[in-house]
């Protein structure tokens, strides 16, 4: 009787990936619910300017680097400015719109995680602005800061009066910013690529580019951190992902418990 051992290979575990017209249709219904919910935020203006005046009168206190410094940067050069005017008008939601398809179609456990942490993220900012509504730095005279995209262009904002697309006085917690820091920490994670850190530069160049157009406060950006860490601690990711199974080494079977392949031939 001849017998030989052969090592028996573990089988990744498959993820189901979403249906694709339920999926649209969620993250559809989330944005136009948080874009309702910012509308009932506005109105309250003699508000959102006595806690722009708190924010930025606490900054000073804690010693946090002024918001000058920043836009000092910008304003060497009306290119610069007008260049981080556009980052600011058209990255921000085509960039996280793309990390989530491309997460759909390659990472669907990854895409389930990170679309039920950005909409965690999404709803604390939204209770944020209805309970904490804030004025944004460009509006406010004390800062000495200047409305970037209102001299340079472009800009997405018209005059907060007749402005009915935007709730332009809930600057915190900054959701470019902590999109932006999402789409980073979902790409590291969801990749193995040796320079998969530098995706952090996305969220790095973000903070600059809100703040130095003087349309958020670094609290702003702190608030948003602050959440989005809330919502990652609450969120967990699957222990098994399609990546993490994809790339996973060959399992091999103790020698003790080898299959007997052709035995009793």
């Amino acid at each position: 009787m001849n017998a030989r051992t052969e090592p028996v290979e573990a089988r990744p575990d498959a993820t189901t990936r979403p249906p694709l017209v339920r999926e649209l249709l969620l993250v559809a219904g989330l944005f136009l619910v948080y874009k309702f919910g910012r509308q009932l935020a506005t109105g309250h203006t003699a508000e959102a300017f006595r806690d722009a005046h708190r924010v930025w009168n606490l900054e000073r206190a804690v010693h946090l680097p002024g918001e000058g410094s920043v836009q000092s940067l910008l304003l060497h050069g009306d290119t610069l400015a007008r260049v981080a005017n556009t980052y600011y008008a058209t990255v921000h939601f085509p960039a996280t719109v793309a990390f989530l398809v491309w997460l759909y179609l390659r990472r669907p456990a990854h895409y389930v995680w990170a679309r039920r942490v950005l909409a965690a993220l999404t709803a604390a900012a939204l209770v944020t602005h209805l309970v904490f509504p804030l004025a944004p730095p460009r509006m406010l005279a004390a800062t000495g800061l200047v409305d970037t995209a209102r001299i340079y262009g472009p800009s997405v904002y018209g005059p907060p009066r007749t402005d009915h697309l935007s709730n332009q006085f809930a600057a915190m917690p900054s959701l470019h910013f902590g999109w932006a820091l999402m789409v980073a920490i979902g790409l590291i994670v969801a990749t193995r690529s040796r320079w998969r850190w530098l995706w952090l530069l996305h969220p790095l160049l973000t903070l600059l580019v809100i703040v130095g157009t003087a349309n958020h406060y670094w609290l702003d950006a702190i608030a948003a951190g602050a959440l989005l860490a809330l919502a990652l601690a609450v969120i967990h990711l699957p222990h098994r992902t399609a990546t993490t199974a994809g790339r996973a080494h060959r399992t091999l079977v103790p020698a003790d418990e080898n299959v007997l392949v052709g035995a009793g031939r």
